[in-house]
Order: structure tokens, then C-alpha cells, then sequence
């Protein structure tokens, strides 16, 4: 398919490029150089594969792990003005996702707003939770803290892009001797579900009703586990004791959108295009950590019709993100 759109594409500045190692170690060179470049390997990738846009985001766990909240605002505003200046060298092949130092969700919306009515960006991607004050101070969303923060997204209108980290190691010990288990494996898929769910328990889309989030990797697992945790022992007739109005699966399916991101399995997407119906899935590669030739000639060959192709490959994302695009 020609025309597609991939966006949970990363890059890196200098300050974030080593948060990118570990997960790569052994390939660092070509990995260092994926992450850094943006016109030149990437773009040659995407003609070759039939790719015309990617929506660029920073690499993680970046601006996240900066415990040191003035630190995280600076980085944060670098990595932002290094990304505008990129796209605006091919605005017709690159989009952005704002970096925030959610550290500080007051920060965290002033450069949200600077990044959406100043450099043109279509949207957040934030690494999960913060550290904040200090290394191990772990800080998820749903806190009372970051309400307004949610209500200034909703007002600007603008999807939020939840993306993984690992735990840290001081708050998973269960990883102890499982160190496989860690990163795309397991751990990320993990973390990010129950931060997604922690938000959806919270309340605070009922308080903003309007608000759009984005998961990747299909979903972190979430939509094939729907059903059971709303119906979880029926019989008891024991309801969820969350500030939330509905259930899980209400939420779930009004606002948040899926990616296929790094998860190249026809049975996973089509089990989400039927949870979720297809206007809620969208194409993506995961670069550099996934390859884009894997991850196109996937989704070009699987076996969804041309019109849900077509949807999620394209259509999908440029009525989300408003894309200037035809």
C-alpha cells in the first residue's frame, strides 16, 4: 500500500540518545544512527516501503527519567525545537508529537500549547510515568495534580500518545533474575496498560469528555482483556470501586485509539479492529527499534479487506491528527 502513515517513529537529540542503548546495545552503531537521522536513512526507508508521513516522537524514556523537574523543562523545550526544525524541512513527510516535562504538569501545558498554536505539533508522546524530585519518586497521571493538565489537552484538542518505559528497578523486583522479561517483551506492555487503566479509573474522562489517548503495540494488551475485567465475577455482582462512572470497556473503546506499532501480528490486529471497530486502529512501525520493511510488508499482505487497509494505514490518522494531507 502506497500513501501509508507511521507514527510512533522516534528520534533522539545528544542530551536523550544514550536512554536508547540498552535496548540495543549490539547493534549501538546503527541503532545510534537510526535514532539520530531523520532526512536522510529514514526518509530512504519510507520510499521504499510506501511510507509518505511519519509523526516523529522523542526516544524513551527521555525527558521521563530527568528527576531534576527544571532540567526536564529545558530538555524538554531542546528536544521540541530540534524536532520543528526537522519537520519543517519536509512538512509534507513529517509530523511531531510534543516531548513534556510532566514532571510539572503546569510546564507540562505551557510547552503542549507552545508546541501546538507555535511549532505546528499534531499531538504528546510521553514515556509513562515521571520521576520527580527524585529517582525513585514514580509519578503516574490520574494524581489530582494533573487534572488541569488533561483539561488543557482536551481544550486544545490534541491526541495524547502514552507511550512504555520500564519499571524501575527499585519498584519490580518480580523482574529479579527475569531480565528478559523486561522492555517490549513484557514489561512495557505492562506498565503502560495499568497506567492507561489507572486513567480510565480515575475519572478523568468524565471530567473531560473529549479527550483522545493513543496506545501502541496494539493496545498493550488491553483489548483482548476487556471483557473480563468489566465481568470479572459476574455472579457477585460486585462493581468496580473507582471514582469512574462506567466501565473500563466504555472508555476504552470512546477514547483511545490503537497502533500497531512494533506488533506485526494479523490475529492481534484484527481482534482489535473488532473491539475497537477500525476507525480506532492505526498503522505503525516502532522505528528504529523495529524495522520498517518488516513492518510494511506485514501490513500490506495481511488479510483485512483494502477499504480497512486503506482506513488503518492512512485515512485513520489523518482525520486524528488533522493531518494536511489528501
Amino acid at each position: 500500500m502506497q500513501g501509508k502513515i507511521a507514527l510512533e517513529e522516534h528520534f533522539a537529540i545528544e542530551p536523550t540518545l544514550g536512554d536508547s542503548q540498552v535496548f540495543g546495545s549490539h547493534v549501538w552503531k546503527d541503532l545510534s544512527h537510526r535514532l539520530l537521522d531523520v532526512q536522510d536513512t529514514r526518509l530512504r526507508e519510507m520510499d521504499k516501503h510506501g511510507i509518505e508521513m511519519m509523526i516523529l516522537s522523542l526516544n524513551a524514556p527521555a525527558i521521563q527519567a530527568i528527576h531534576d523537574t527544571k532540567r526536564a523543562v529545558e530538555i524538554a523545550r531542546q528536544a521540541n525545537d530540534a524536532l520543528a526544525d526537522e519537520v519543517r524541512k519536509r512538512p509534507g513527510r513529517f509530523a511531531a508529537f510534543a516531548a513534556l516535562p510532566m514532571q510539572d504538569p503546569q510546564a507540562a501545558s505551557s510547552e503542549l500549547t507552545r508546541c501546538v498554536k507555535e511549532l505546528g505539533m499534531v499531538g504528546a508522546l510521553v514515556n509513562g510515568f515521571s520521576q520527580v524530585g527524585t529517582p525513585d519518586n514514580v509519578t503516574y497521571y490520574d494524581l489530582p495534580q494533573y487534572r488541569e493538565f488533561w483539561c488543557k489537552v482536551e481544550v486544545l484538542d490534541v491526541p495524547f500518545y502514552l507511550h512504555p518505559r520500564n519499571p524501575l528497578p527499585s519498584w519490580s523486583k518480580f523482574y529479579d533474575g527475569h531480565n528478559w522479561l523486561l522492555g517490549p517483551n513484557w514489561a512495557f506492555a505492562a506498565e503502560t496498560a495499568v497506567h492507561a487503566m489507572r486513567l480510565i479509573g480515575s475519572g478523568v474522562f468524565d471530567q473531560c469528555p473529549k479527550l483522545k489517548l493513543v496506545l501502541g503495540h496494539i493496545g498493550e494488551g488491553i483489548p483482548v482483556y476487556l471483557w473480563r475485567i468489566d465481568n470479572r465475577n459476574g455472579w457477585m455482582k460486585a462493581r468496580h470501586k473507582y471514582p469512574a462512572k462506567h466501565g473500563v470497556a466504555h472508555y476504552f473503546r470512546k477514547h483511545f485509539h490503537l497502533t500497531t506499532s512494533g506488533n506485526f501480528d494479523t490475529p492481534a490486529l484484527v481482534n482489535a479492529m473488532t473491539v475497537m471497530g477500525v476507525d480506532r486502529v492505526m498503522f505503525s512501525v516502532d522505528w528504529p527499534f523495529e524495522s520498517v520493511d518488516e513492518g510494511t510488508q506485514w501490513f500490506d499482505k495481511a488479510e483485512i479487506s483494502e477499504a480497512d487497509r486503506v482506513k488503518i494505514g492512512r485515512e485513520n490518522a489523518i482525520r486524528l491528527f488533522k493531518l494536511p494531507l489528501r
